[in-house]
């Protein structure tokens, strides 16, 4: 269960890599970003979150396999505790966040409708999601790694 893991965790790291590729422009920018940089980012998260379809739907698809395989560590006990109820933890939390607040912020600021300045809000918290979800899959995947 642990190479499920390694790999679907390794497979959205990829991911937020390149979402990161796109995000870094709104770092050093305060307030309203300029025009160029919204319509990037904007073209960006238009084209992952809605007009992939249905390839997008394969990050949510990676997202469950690799909690399935969480939970069956859990269940087999193969490994220490501490790494699989952590890696559950951040994982899972992770998860949430990204469906409860990342991609919902992502295909608002695809839609491009909202004024300059609360694109730039959203942007700057994709941005910050991004961040930090990529910390805990780096730390997941470690975890995944590390264990016997």
């Amino acid at each position: 269960m642990q190479m499920f893991a390694a790999a679907g965790t390794s497979f959205l790291l990829a991911v937020l890599w390149f979402d990161l590729m796109f995000d870094v422009q709104t770092r050093n920018a305060g307030g309203v970003l300029p025009a160029d940089v919204l319509a990037s980012i904007s073209a960006y998260y238009r084209r992952v979150t809605t007009d992939a379809y249905p390839m997008n739907r394969l990050v949510a698809l990676v997202m469950v396999v690799t909690l399935g395989a969480i939970c069956a560590e859990i269940v087999q006990g193969a490994t220490p505790w501490w790494i699989r109820w952590v890696s559950i933890a951040l994982a899972g939390s992770g998860f949430v966040l990204t469906i409860t607040r990342t991609v919902p912020n992502a295909r608002r600021l695809g839609g491009a409708r909202d004024a300059p300045e609360l694109q730039s809000t959203l942007a700057r918290a994709v941005y910050r999601d991004h961040l930090f979800s990529f910390g805990r899959m780096i730390v997941v995947l470690a975890l995944q790694l590390i264990a016997p």
